[in-house]
């Protein structure tokens, strides 16, 4: 499961060629009479294999290639992209962009990132584990993480593991001399299990994703995980209308924060479509959180030495003392706000919410529900029903009624809902029980009182 590629492999060669085209494509375009230009090319590889109840289901083989061309006469801005790398190909996308560009209107806030914010040092990120894994080994696997869960007692069907294998080359470069290569693997290990009959089914799931699949949690352990969560869910009841505390679990909890980059995001904000519209500066969380940003933690799943648009990442504050220290934007969200690039065009990358509470201290999960006491502990969330305009929140919940800090019963087809305002200010404590799979880091969150609509 673990083995790696010969190190002595042909990725720095490829991002080489990828670097030399899009250097080159970015003088033609100069040529071509645009005062600046733009490309991002890519290379993904990739291997997915899904099987069920012992037999294969899909197996597919990927390698996609990108190429996008963005230049700008003046203050005019055109786009145009390829999957095709031939040189009439190029040559038809650079016409194209430059055609679109000479007929688009004037945009103030249009162009490069500032030349002085590009990245000048890229250090090793420790983003590159290829996994040489092959279709029957891959096949091989996902049976054996499948035949952990089914083992055991009380699971009585499968949805299905599968296993993916993937590699990323980017290239990034624009006028300003800028040339970027980045290389990165990812990698994901899954299954869903289906518990109980025609009376009351239950179905869940588990899955890693690593950048080194050295670090995959063993196919027992998935397999066995898996199992037990969907076991718990057996036998869950509806709970009555009430209004109770309420915890996150991790997995779910990141979404939470995610509402929060979408309020104070530059599209958000500057088209005045955000709740917490010139918020920055302003108490938005307890005192006692702190959310931070780490875009060059080694081997993590969001690191990057710079944007989209080629600006150098650093460390930096998002929430201090629970007061939003700045909002999230590349270059022309920031132009149109009077502001400046936060180096984070195409995303954030590595938010930790630091853990901590009201009372002090941080707590491990089963800390977090001594905590909360009696309450609801969401595991599961459905459907879309948040605004970024007015904060409103209502999903579909799932998850276990809590009594005295202990698991009494499973729950499900409930609401909760509240303000994104009020849930931000109402944060009662951050575990220490961080789910390691993405690029926001997070443990459970518990907040002091929801609308939970049910019976």
């Amino acid at each position: 499961m673990t083995q790696l590629a010969h190190p002595q492999d042909q990725s720095l060669q490829e991002l080489d060629r990828l670097a030399e085209l899009a250097a080159d494509v970015v003088h033609q375009a100069r040529q071509a009479g645009a005062s600046h230009a733009e490309v991002a090319a890519s290379v993904d590889i990739g291997l997915s294999v899904n099987v069920r109840l012992g037999e294969v289901e899909t197996v597919e083989h990927t390698r996609d290639r990108g190429f996008g061309l963005t230049v700008y006469f003046g203050q005019r801005k055109g786009s145009a992209s390829t999957a095709d790398l031939r040189p009439e190909s190029i040559q038809a996308t650079l016409e194209q962009a430059c055609a679109i560009a000479r007929y688009t209107e004037e945009d103030p806030a249009a162009g490069l990132a500032d030349p002085d914010r590009m990245a000048t040092s890229f250090p090793d990120l420790d983003l590159w584990h290829p996994w040489a894994v092959d279709t029957p080994e891959a096949i091989a696997l996902g049976i054996e993480i499948e035949a952990a869960g089914l083992a055991q007692a009380g699971i009585t069907n499968s949805d299905g593991a599968g296993v993916q294998m993937g590699q990323s080359l980017s290239v990034y470069a624009n006028s300003h001399g800028f040339v970027g290569r980045e290389r990165g693997t990812r990698h994901s290990l899954s299954v869903s299990l289906i518990a109980g009959g025609d009376e009351g089914m239950q179905r869940d799931y588990w899955y890693d994703t690593q950048r080194n699949a050295s670090r995959f949690a063993s196919a027992s352990s998935l397999g066995e995980k898996a199992a037990e969560r969907t076991l718990a869910r057996l036998n869950a009841r509806r709970l009555s209308t009430r209004q109770c505390p309420v915890m996150f679990a991790p997995e779910v909890a990141r979404g939470l924060i995610g509402h929060l980059i979408g309020a104070i995001s530059g599209g958000a904000l500057y088209r005045r479509a955000s709740f917490l519209l010139d918020h920055a500066g302003r108490q938005i969380m307890p005192s006692w959180m702190n959310i931070v940003e780490r875009p060059r933690l080694p081997g993590a799943h969001g690191s990057s030495v710079y944007d989209a648009e080629g600006v150098a990442t650093t460390d930096s504050s998002l929430v201090e003392g629970g007061i939003l220290q700045r909002y999230v934007l590349g270059s022309y969200s920031a132009r149109k706000l009077g502001l400046v690039s936060t180096a984070n065009a195409g995303g954030v990358h590595n938010l930790i919410v630091q853990a901590g509470g009201v009372d002090g201290g941080a707590s491990d999960f089963a800390g977090m529900l001594a905590r909360m006491g009696t309450g609801l502990l969401v595991t599961e969330l459905m459907g879309q029903g948040v605004s970024t305009i007015t904060g409103d929140y209502s999903r579909g919940a799932a998850g276990f009624w809590v009594e005295n800090g202990h698991i009494a019963y499973p729950v499900e087809e409930i609401t909760i809902a509240a303000n994104l305002r009020d849930m931000f200010a109402n944060i009662v404590a951050v575990g220490s029980d961080v789910d390691p799979r993405s690029h926001v880091l997070t443990g459970s969150i518990l907040l002091q009182n929801m609308t939970v609509a049910g019976e």
